[in-house]
């Protein structure tokens, strides 16, 4: 072969090579990108639930709500028999007012008739003794004169010095009057007047814990006693289901752990309502791998690892139930996360 003929070959071969490695390159720079736009997990719908018992041991008399009723957060939901409770109210609330009266006695101290009362009682044991004094001074002049017995002297002596002594007595009372009741004892009225508005507010407790109140909105899931049965803090008188928060209980492996992360949106799909999406977002990552001992570090088995991700699920009209099959979608290339107050207030 000529050797014009071998170039122009030559030629030709290098013009394929650099057109096949063109086309290539524009294939490698233009091709569907193959990696996923966004992360699925599949999980169960999940929510909180409540036991509710009554704060005290009586008969249950009445039960005012079905299972699967909706009740609201301060509503009645049973109620004890409050024969034995009442009375105990009222006996405690009577203490504290004859309390406060003698408490309040005690601040007023005493009355001007009370003291005009004690000088009178003063002026009188005071005139007594002024005529036990004059018999005496009689009869001791007859005795000296051998009129009188020494058994009537000394008669007379007793009852002077009874005299005395009751003018002492009654001087001392009104003393009492005008000075008052002591400090120690308007310490000691007004202590026991405290022990009793604490009796007061434990038996206007006790009635009030005789009415189950429900602590917030929910469903009712379980009655579990009836009318006539005997209440206790131990036995529960409903399981209350609370519908908000709700939310998908999934889990991530490990690889797929470093594209999931707090407050990324979300939207989840149940077999009940296929052709619907739950708006969502993430709102916990469990620390914790679950399933996998923590010996276990083998680099096979480290992509077995899974981690619990919460998705909470926006259910406004009450549709999911707790159980449920759910599959979540995450779009793993968010530009930018839901405001943070949004995300962060509605965790758990």
């Amino acid at each position: 072969m000529e050797p014009l003929a071998k170039r122009r070959i030559a030629i030709a071969v290098s013009v394929l090579i650099v057109a096949g490695a063109a086309a290539a390159l524009a294939y490698w720079l233009t091709r569907p990108s193959t990696e996923p736009r966004q992360l699925v997990l599949y999980g169960n719908i999940d929510l909180r639930q409540v036991d509710l018992a009554f704060n005290g041991s009586e008969r249950v008399a009445a039960v005012l709500v079905q299972e699967g009723d909706v009740v609201h957060k301060g509503q009645v939901l049973a109620k004890m028999d409050t024969s034995r409770l009442e009375p105990q109210f009222a006996n405690a609330k009577a203490q504290v007012a004859a309390q406060k009266a003698a408490v309040q006695r005690l601040h007023n101290g005493s009355r001007p008739e009370e003291i005009a009362q004690a000088r009178a009682n003063l002026a009188s044991a005071k005139a007594d003794a002024e005529n036990a004094h004059l018999l005496y001074g009689r009869e001791k002049s007859l005795f000296d004169k051998g009129s009188a017995t020494q058994q009537e002297l000394d008669n007379a002596k007793a009852a002077m010095d009874v005299a005395d002594a009751k003018v002492e007595v009654n001087q001392k009372a009104l003393d009492l009057e005008i000075a008052g009741p002591r400090v120690e004892d308007i310490a000691q009225a007004e202590a026991q007047l405290r022990a009793n508005q604490a009796q007061l507010a434990l038996a206007r407790q006790q009635l009030a814990d005789a009415s189950l109140i429900a602590p917030l909105d929910g469903v009712i899931r379980s009655r579990l006693m009836e009318p006539g049965d005997m209440a206790s803090p131990q036995r529960p008188v409903f399981s209350l289901a609370i519908t908000d928060p709700k939310w998908v209980r999934a889990y991530a492996s490990e690889p797929d752990l470093g594209r999931i992360r707090p407050g990324m949106t979300a939207s989840i799909m149940v077999d009940a309502f296929p052709k619907r999406r739950f708006a969502g977002w993430v709102g916990f990552i469990s620390p914790v791998a679950e399933f996998t001992p923590k010996t276990v570090q083998t680099e096979e088995l480290r992509t077995s690892l899974v981690y619990e991700v919460r998705v909470f699920v926006k259910d406004p009209s009450d549709e999911l139930r707790l159980g449920m099959p759910a599959t979540v979608y995450l779009p793993i290339d968010q530009a930018s996360l839901p405001p943070p107050s949004e995300a962060a207030g509605r965790r758990p």
